[in-house]
């Protein structure tokens, strides 16, 4: 996960450690963040920049100080599995948090405890939460088959869930809040229209194993995804089509990509334990042709 207004880089491991990144020299800024050694599963930064969440396998979740590197206040405690996912809204004051226990929670970030009670109506794990830029939908995927959208002010599901056929692994909205793409274990992603609840076009096909992770670039342009077939692949928004040739490097499944905030990177993590940059300024250039 960048941070918002540098090429910094956070990283969460089943080391048990959250790393910060040069992402333009490729190397680890300072000592590692650490807290009980306990696998961190999902990681993301405040839109300020200020604090990291993570979500570890022991259940909790816990807020750090960037600039300190210290864990602020007590772990969050009351999801009863893995926290898969975690998310911040724009304004920085809340979490949302998706987990094995197949619930989605919301948080204060100032007291660190839970805001009422947990969303639920997933039948299975909660693998991908996500907020729209403006901070008023929440979007969640699950092992059920469905993607959830939720009133993130009244704490309630808008609406029926968008039925699959296939296990939903990541959940991510376009910067206008109007798209949301989500990726499946049957190796496509589905692009909806949040509005309309509607399935865009056909899915974007390419991929032969699950999709971990999808991130819009900022203009919205294009769609980077990262998946269990070790491949990152960016994709044309608006025609559904793969840009380019798949991006090889990783050995093993890759379990999450996000864009730069300049759109100009791509990073990438892998359970091959490593983490690699590509540089996508071509695949702009072809966007705007």
């Amino acid at each position: 996960m960048f941070s918002p207004y540098d090429q910094k880089l956070v990283s969460g491991s089943s080391d048990g450690t959250i790393r910060i990144w040069d992402a333009d020299k490729g190397i680890q800024i300072g000592d590692p963040l650490t807290g009980d050694e306990n696998w961190v599963l999902s990681v993301a930064v405040s839109p300020d920049g200020k604090y990291i969440v993570s979500g570890l396998l022991d259940t909790t979740l816990r807020l750090w100080d960037m600039e300190t590197r210290t864990q602020v206040g007590d772990p969050w405690k009351r999801h009863t599995s893995w926290v898969r996912s975690v998310a911040f809204p724009r304004d920085g004051r809340h979490v949302v948090s998706g987990s094995n226990d197949g619930t989605v929670r919301l948080w204060d970030v100032e007291s660190g405890t839970q805001i009422g009670d947990p969303w639920t109506g997933h039948q299975d794990w909660v693998w991908g939460v996500a907020y729209s830029r403006d901070g008023n939908l929440v979007a969640s995927g699950s092992d059920d088959g469905t993607v959830r959208i939720w009133d993130a002010a009244k704490h309630e599901q808008i609406g029926a869930p968008l039925e699959l056929e296939s296990r939903v692994f990541s959940v991510s909205f376009s910067p206008n809040g109007k798209r949301l793409a989500s990726g499946l274990g049957d190796g496509k992603i589905r692009l909806w229209d949040v509005e309309t609840r509607q399935q865009i076009g056909k899915p974007f096909s390419g991929h032969t194993n699950w999709v971990n992770s999808s991130c819009f670039s900022p203009d919205g342009k294009l769609l980077v995804s990262g998946s269990h077939d070790s491949t990152v692949r960016i994709w044309d928004v608006e025609t559904g089509v793969q840009v380019g040739e798949p991006l090889r490097g990783h050995d093993d499944a890759i379990f999450c990509v996000t864009f730069s905030p300049d759109g100009r990177k791509v990073a990438s993590a892998s359970l091959d334990r490593k983490i690699r940059i590509w540089d996508v300024a071509d695949y702009i250039t072809w966007a705007r042709l």
